[in-house]
């Protein structure tokens, strides 16, 4: 099955991503599209299994395979969390509908680490911007100070926000460059100590709910089978 098909006619969630769904748009930002599709179970048994991921067909577009995508928000992988909470869905069959459930099962303190580790990358890229140019790249200082808060909160509430709400106004005057590095360096020194306080006395749990996930995965299979054993 070409990958483009398993986008196409097996997508069970999908929804906008990006500055969109960080209330962070500009008129020059683009839309982009993630989502997740069930691959046909009948794909697994052969010696060339289905992709863990495809790119398109539509530009700005990116799609996981079920597994892949579970596998990897149990990790607390920040891309894949902040996808699960878009508040741009554009659509959900029934199975799409009950990974959005699932997203609490998602969530732990492992989210502290994940995050900061991504941060880190970005923190290392952004000095060496500075180094060689005088200035970071502002658009990813500020999406670096979005992520930072974001996990912050999610450490404070259990809950992640994507939509960034009113520090919106904050965050694009940094894009713009309009607020000098040291000020942004400072922010960010504070927002890591927040993190490692908030950590500490989060109400997630230390691990996430591995068990309720494999259940509803291996439901998605079956059924998956069953309906391409009635088309037979």
């Amino acid at each position: 099955m070409h990958p483009e098909t398993l986008v196409r006619d097996h997508t069970i969630y999908a929804c906008v991503m990006g500055s969109r769904a960080f209330g962070l748009a500009t008129r020059d930002s683009d839309t982009d599209r993630r989502g997740v599709y069930l691959a046909p179970t009948p794909l697994f048994c052969r010696f060339e299994k289905p992709p863990a991921h495809v790119e398109g067909p539509a530009e700005e577009q990116f799609s996981w395979e079920l597994e892949r995508f579970c596998e990897l928000a149990l990790r607390a992988n920040p891309n894949i969390l902040e996808c699960l909470h878009s508040p741009l869905v554009e659509y959900a069959d029934a199975t799409g509908r009950e990974l959005l459930e699932l997203r609490g099962a998602f969530l732990s303190r492992r989210a502290h680490g994940t995050f900061t580790r991504y941060a880190h990358g970005q923190r290392r890229r952004l000095d060496a911007d500075v180094r060689a140019y005088g200035a970071p790249r502002w658009k990813h200082a500020m999406h670096l100070l979005r992520l930072l808060t974001s996990a912050r909160e999610l450490l404070r509430t259990g809950t992640l926000t994507v939509d960034v709400g009113d520090r919106r106004e904050a965050l694009l005057a940094v894009r713009r460059g309009e607020v000098p590095w040291p000020e942004v360096e400072s922010r960010m020194a504070r927002l890591v100590e927040q993190n490692e306080r908030a950590v500490r006395r989060s109400p997630l749990p230390e691990e996430p709910d591995r068990r309720r996930v494999e259940d509803f995965l291996f439901r998605a299979r079956q059924a998956s089978a069953r309906e391409d054993a009635g088309r037979a």
